[in-house]
């Protein structure tokens, strides 16, 4: 059975100030990224919208189109049956079927105005969907030539970042594995609630770094002591002393380099 590896308090703290480091890089590197995922997102999502939008219309004109072509084969009927029915009134005998006739030319009548109208108002909202399409595919054209450019933009920093961001993460989990679970459990607590993600610091100027809470001389001995860990009462964050940051940022610096 393998024997478990024990690790001091100054391993613990030098393990935790190097994944402080490690994760602040990455940090570092995805505010560089910034919103751009996001923006891109917004931005396709924005584009399949003004898609949808255009496609819909154009389903409108066609149903429009469909109804104006019934509208004038309603019409051409209506002329026909007229035709029809003065052809008969010319061979009547009676008044009654002469003025039944007449009223059903009357209906054919009514019939073509009501299509003339309904034709003349299809028409004006053809013309009005085919504006909106010219300008729905003018805004579609503009947030595709932006979408594209702001996706050149995120793929070139993925590129120069990815590799490197790849290999500090897996540098994170190695540096994770040094450190005990409950500790690790506070350590990415403390991190997560604190705006600029450090949760472990070095005492500058007798004050945790971002601070200007003084810590007490005992306390600041008991920090560079590396015997037991101390958290800075006012934000939480674990605390280490200023020549152990300064050993672990320059050893830190040529794994960095090396990515």
């Amino acid at each position: 059975m393998a024997k478990k590896v024990e690790f001091s308090v100054e391993d613990k703290l030098r393990a935790l100030y190097d994944l402080q480091l490690i994760d602040s890089r990455v940090d570092k590197i995805r505010s560089v990224r910034g919103e751009l995922p996001l923006e891109v997102e917004d931005l396709e999502d924005e584009v399949a919208g003004l898609e949808l939008r255009v496609s819909k219309i154009h389903e409108e004109l066609d149903q429009c189109s469909e109804e104006i072509k019934s509208k004038q084969n309603t019409t051409e009927h209506a002329k026909s049956m007229i035709k029809k029915y003065n052809d008969q009134q010319k061979n009547v005998r009676n008044n009654r079927a002469f003025e039944s006739l007449s009223k059903e030319i009357e209906f054919q009548v009514l019939e073509i105005e009501l299509c003339t109208k309904q034709i003349k108002e299809l028409t004006a909202q053809i013309e009005l969907k085919k504006e909106n399409i010219d300008q729905n595919n003018e805004k579609l054209n503009e947030r595709k030539e932006h979408l594209a450019h702001k996706k050149n933009e995120l793929d070139d920093i993925l590129k120069e970042t990815e590799k490197e961001e790849n290999g500090l993460l897996k540098k994170s989990k190695k540096f994770q594995s040094k450190i005990d679970e409950s500790l690790l459990i506070s350590y990415k607590k403390i991190r997560s609630s604190v705006r600029n993600g450090l949760a472990v610091v070095a005492v500058e100027r007798g004050a945790s770094a971002g601070s200007f809470f003084t810590i007490p001389p005992q306390v600041q001995l008991d920090i560079a002591s590396r015997k037991k860990l101390i958290t800075d009462e006012h934000s939480g964050r674990i605390l280490v002393d200023k020549l152990l940051a300064e050993e672990e940022s320059k050893k830190m610096e040529k794994l960095f380099t090396s990515l």
